[in-house]
C-alpha cells in the first residue's frame, strides 16, 4: 500500500477522540514500516508532572503512538496553558497564532518522517487569528482529512455541517471514523448508517467505548494500550 505523506485530524467538536484516533493510525502505519509522527498545529491546556515538566496530554499521546522520547522533536509550535479557544489565549497573552509558524514547524516534523498526522484543535472552523481558522491550515497543509465523529446526541448536525465546510473548500477527504465516547449512545448503528448515506467518504471503521481500564484520567495520555485497542477497530483510508 502507499501512502500520501500524512493526514489532517479534524473532528465535530472538541473532546470527540481526535487525538484516540491520530494516535491509533500512527500505530497502523508504524505497523506497516512506516515512521508516522504526530503533529498539532497548537494546544491549549497544559499540566505538570510529576518532575515538574509541563506537558499537554495531546501532544503526550502523539509522542507515545510516535516512539518519541520526552523532547526528541517539537510537535507543536504553540503550546498554551489555559484550556480554552486558543486564538483568545493566545491574544490573552499578547500573541497572534501565524500559519507560517505552523507550517514551519510541520516542516520540520515532516523531514524527520514518512508520514506526519496532523491533529486539529477543536472542531474543524476553530478560529486561529482574527482572520483565519483551522480549516485555512488545513487547505495550507492540502493533506487528505480524517473526520471524527464523537457518536453522542447531535452528532449528526455537527458531522453533516463539518463535511459540508470542507466539501465547500474543495478538501480531499479520505474518511470518516464513528467514535462511541465514554457510553453508546442511543440508535448508535441506526445513526452511523445515517452518515453513510450522506457522507460521500469512506467510512473507516466504529471504535468501541474504551474498557474501563484503558480509559484515562485527567491532565495523562492515552496508554499504548488504548490506542492498540482503538487500531484494532479502524481502517487505514485506501489510495
Amino acid at each position: 500500500m502507499s501512502f500520501p505523506t500524512g493526514f489532517f485530524i479534524t473532528g465535530t467538536d472538541t473532546e470527540v477522540g481526535k487525538t484516540l484516533v491520530s494516535g491509533a493510525l500512527i500505530l497502523k502505519m508504524r505497523a506497516q514500516g512506516k515512521k508516522a509522527i504526530g503533529f498539532k498545529p497548537v494546544v491549549a491546556g497544559t499540566y505538570q508532572d510529576i518532575k515538574g515538566a509541563v506537558l499537554n496530554e495531546d501532544l503526550e499521546t502523539l509522542r507515545i503512538a510516535s516512539n518519541l522520547n520526552p523532547g526528541q522533536l517539537d510537535l507543536c509550535p504553540y503550546v498554551l496553558d489555559m484550556p480554552a479557544a486558543p486564538h483568545l489565549v493566545a491574544a490573552s497573552i499578547g500573541q497572534e497564532l501565524e500559519i507560517n509558524r505552523i507550517m514551519q514547524a510541520l516542516a520540520k516534523v515532516q523531514s524527520q518522517s514518512d508520514v506526519v498526522v496532523a491533529e486539529g484543535a477543536g472542531g474543524f472552523l476553530i478560529p486561529l487569528n482574527k482572520t483565519q481558522d483551522l480549516a485555512d491550515v488545513a487547505k495550507e497543509m492540502n493533506l487528505p482529512i480524517i473526520l471524527v465523529v464523537g457518536m453522542k446526541l447531535g452528532c449528526l448536525n455537527h458531522a453533516l455541517l463539518t463535511y459540508e465546510a470542507m466539501v465547500a473548500r474543495k478538501l480531499n477527504i479520505a474518511g470518516w471514523v464513528a467514535n462511541t465516547l465514554a457510553s453508546e449512545m442511543p440508535l448508535l448503528q441506526e445513526n452511523i448508517e445515517t452518515l453513510k448515506t450522506r457522507i460521500k467518504a469512506p467510512f473507516l471503521g466504529l471504535i468501541p467505548a474504551l474498557p474501563k481500564q484503558f480509559q484515562k484520567s485527567i491532565d495523562s495520555p492515552y496508554s499504548i494500550e488504548a490506542l492498540e485497542f482503538a487500531a484494532q477497530h479502524i481502517q487505514l483510508p485506501k489510495n
